[in-house]
């Protein structure tokens, strides 16, 4: 076991490197002027030559490189001259709301889409199946901002002519100050972030569940006088659990670097936003700290499935 846990650490280290070498020779190394990419095409040859003094552009690119290294490990990612802030800071400010996205959405899509996974692959063929594969249909074919929208004309636009609130626009209001307003305000895009990605985690516990059920092991466990429902949640979904923890940990990985569509349409300040605006200010230091904590969050999340791998599987470890 403990091998297997250094094996990926290793495996994981490997990794980050890799992706901050791509990325500082990216935006380092590749032709044209670093400073004045970072600065902005308005910055004064005075700023340019400060610039170029703080990232050390006049050594060695093997010195930029560790230097570069040294100060994302202490969690310098740099600074925005855009903003005059450091990447550290506006990403810190708008971590709060993405990683309040995720949690809710994942709560949700959980408890959505694995009991109707299970109850298709309960009664294959019958009119609940039918209905799951309905909603598993509905799911993959809506867009998340096509959703989003229509929540908001639904929950939000109608109620308002009516003359009431039921739910709020957008934004981002913070835990720690009322979590029920909090709540109120993550509701819909919990919902819309929920309902796509359900859909994606009944057909898979839908088709592993079929699949699982025809094993050897479940004729024997059903052989031996074990009820229908011990079968399936004692042994067949344990099986199922592995292909879906996987996709669960690839799915929060990628939105904790920012769920970029639904903090677009329901206006929240997280990092996807953030990245999006960089991009379009051409804020060459967000868009690398916003790279690299998106590779350091799927990282982490690929290590904690390894480590459940071990949990779920016996023959892992």
């Amino acid at each position: 076991m403990i091998n297997f846990i250094l094996k990926r650490l290793g495996f994981a280290a490997l990794i980050l490197v890799v992706l901050s070498a791509f990325v500082f020779f990216l935006f380092f190394v590749a032709p044209g002027d670093p400073a004045r990419m970072i600065a902005g095409d308005k910055a004064t040859e005075t700023q340019l030559v400060q610039i170029r003094t703080n990232l050390g552009l006049d050594r060695p690119i093997h010195e930029q490189y560790v230097s570069f290294v040294g100060k994302a490990l202490q969690g310098d990612l740099g600074f925005s001259y855009r903003n005059q802030q450091p990447v550290t800071k506006l990403i810190i400010n708008r971590i709060p709301a993405t990683i309040s996205l995720v949690i809710g959405g994942v709560i949700f899509w959980l408890v959505i889409g694995i009991p109707v996974g299970i109850m298709s692959a309960r009664h294959p063929g019958s009119i609940r199946d039918r209905v799951g594969q309905g909603f598993i249909l509905l799911g993959l074919s809506f867009p998340t901002f096509v959703l989003g929208m229509l929540s908001l004309y639904v929950l939000y636009f109608l109620p308002k002519q009516a003359g009431f609130t039921l739910f709020p626009a957008g934004g981002y209001k913070s835990f720690t100050k009322d979590p029920l307003i909090w709540a109120w305000y993550l509701f819909l895009p919990w919902t819309t972030l929920a309902l796509v990605t359900a859909a994606i985690y009944a057909r898979l516990t839908r088709g592993h569940l079929l699949q699982v059920m025809g094993e050897d092991y479940i004729r024997t466990a059903r052989a031996k006088g074990l009820s229908e429902r011990k079968v399936l949640f004692k042994h067949g979904l344990r099986s199922t659990l592995t292909p879906l923890v996987t996709q669960l940990g690839a799915d929060i990985a990628l939105l904790l670097g920012g769920a970029i569509v639904i903090e677009q349409v329901y206006g929240l300040q997280g990092v996807g936003a953030l990245a999006v605006q960089a991009v379009k200010n051409q804020d060459r230091p967000i868009i690398i700290g916003v790279v690299l904590l998106g590779g350091f969050f799927i990282v982490i999340t690929n290590i904690i499935v390894d480590l459940l791998y071990a949990v779920l599987d016996p023959r892992v470890s």
